[in-house]
């Protein structure tokens, strides 16, 4: 009895993992599975935190899903692993308007995928706009001294270097990204009659009257 009970107990613990996966597998997004299945290196996606709004049946608002990633590479190094891993697992890319929506630091692209888009930006972590916001003035060098060049210098308080890139992946269902739809025309016939032109010089103000 007690090598019976053993037996149980093992598979029991055997199973509850597999099904444990299983369960969370299922019910969770099919995006960030399929983003966790990006064929890119261990050093590319070192720590990434997920989030998520809106509906996946887009009722009311289609879903909304964020992937911050980090890397410990430089942007560029980091967007050519990416790049490659997006077009490995069948993403097209996509040249569309507002992609960026403004002008953003780093690269960004955006892709097409099925029912579903894409837009990739790999930038500069947060640490290098503190180091060039810490980054001490230099007063200009006195009459007869020597300039000193301290573009090589290592900061005094032994702050390590700002090193790496951020990811941001933001996936969004085709139907509710606005890029997708038709933009508005500017044709002029549709912005009703144009007003009278506005003479500020009046040729008849110069004209004198004949008494009659």
């Amino acid at each position: 009895m007690r090598a019976i009970a053993l037996i149980m107990i093992a598979v029991l613990v055997l199973a509850a993992l597999p099904l444990y996966f299983g369960i969370r597998a299922a019910t969770r997004d099919p995006v960030f599975n399929s983003l966790d299945r990006l064929d890119v290196p261990a050093w590319a996606a070192v720590e990434s935190t997920d989030a998520v709004s809106g509906s996946r049946w887009c009722m009311i608002d289609c879903r909304f899903r964020e992937r911050t990633i980090t890397s410990e590479r430089g942007t560029e190094e980091t967007a050519q692993v990416y790049t490659a891993a997006l077009s490995d697992a069948g993403w097209l890319p996509w040249t569309v308007e507002l992609c960026p929506a403004q002008p953003v630091e780093g690269q960004y692209t955006c892709w097409t995928r099925d029912e579903l888009t894409l837009d990739l930006w790999v930038r500069p972590p947060a640490c290098s706009d503190d180091l060039l916001a810490q980054r001490p003035t230099v007063e200009p060098p006195a009459d007869g001294a020597p300039e000193v060049d301290t573009s090589g210098d290592v900061p005094a308080d032994g702050a390590p270097e700002c090193t790496g890139s951020v990811v941001s992946v933001k996936v969004r269902n085709a139907i509710g990204d606005d890029r997708m739809k038709p933009q508005p025309s500017i044709d002029p016939s549709l912005t009703g009659e144009d007003p009278d032109p506005v003479f500020t010089d009046d040729p008849l103000l110069d004209l004198e009257t004949e008494p009659s």
